[in-house]
């Protein structure tokens, strides 16, 4: 299937699961996971539609950020960054969904604030509790909620997480938790823009949105499999 063909099927997908969880279809946004696909493969999926698109690898978005800006779209660093990399991301992404960790957060508050930026965050949730993974855990979300609610230099948008790569009707559970603790967080901080859940990738987009997800984000599903040389897919 050509990448427009597999667009439409993801669409689809993504109408289905609106129409069964009796959600509207503009309630959620398709991200297209960019990693390791190069230029002129983007290039097919902007043809067929796409209008934002999720980069890993702070080396990568770098790279494509020209390409991004001259074709308009809305780009999104998903992948876990690094504190000495945020140079490269923070005024430059519409929208950092991984910031996991104070460190990260106060490279991020650091680097907005002497170059006068607002910058557009998503705190990741570490909802399967994994080792492995980046994430902050759910328990210590306040810690991150209260430093970023007194700072002009970050606006906080919502949640993302990375649940456990199981089967999709089992990772349902974990979506059901991050909706509700996305809606927690709205309750108590009445204050902030908080109007984002990023969660689903190309095998459990469908299952994420019956779930509250307003971002998936979906790479091999649109452009096939990749050789992955490290890190998380996260798409």
């Amino acid at each position: 299937m050509t990448i427009r063909e597999n667009l439409e099927a993801v669409r689809e997908s993504m109408r289905l699961a609106c129409r069964r969880s009796g959600r509207a279809e503009d309630e959620v946004r398709l991200i297209a996971v960019t990693k390791f696909v190069e230029i002129a493969r983007i290039r097919e999926a902007v043809e067929a539609g796409v209008t934002e698109i999720g980069e890993n690898r702070a080396q990568e978005f770098t790279e494509k950020l020209n390409f991004y800006k001259q074709n308009r779209l809305r780009a999104h660093f998903i992948g876990q960054l690094q504190t000495n990399k945020v140079k490269y991301v923070c005024g430059k992404a519409d929208l950092i969904q991984s910031v996991d960790r104070e460190p990260l957060l106060d490279a991020i508050l650091g680097y907005a604030g002497r170059n006068g930026i607002i910058q557009d965050i998503l705190i990741e949730v570490n909802i399967g509790r994994e080792a492995q993974k980046g994430g902050i855990a759910p328990e210590a979300l306040p810690v991150l909620l209260d430093r970023i609610a007194g700072s002009p230099q970050v606006r906080l948008r919502g949640l993302m997480c990375v649940p456990p790569a199981i089967e999709k009707e089992a990772v349902r559970p974990y979506f059901r938790e991050m909706r509700t603790l996305f809606e927690r967080v709205q309750r108590e901080y009445p204050e902030l823009p908080i109007d984002t859940l990023s969660m689903g990738m190309s095998h459990d987009f469908d299952t994420a949105i019956e779930e509250g997800a307003t971002i998936v984000r979906v790479g091999t599903a649109i452009f096939g499999p990749r050789i992955i040389t490290g890190g998380k897919q996260n798409g």
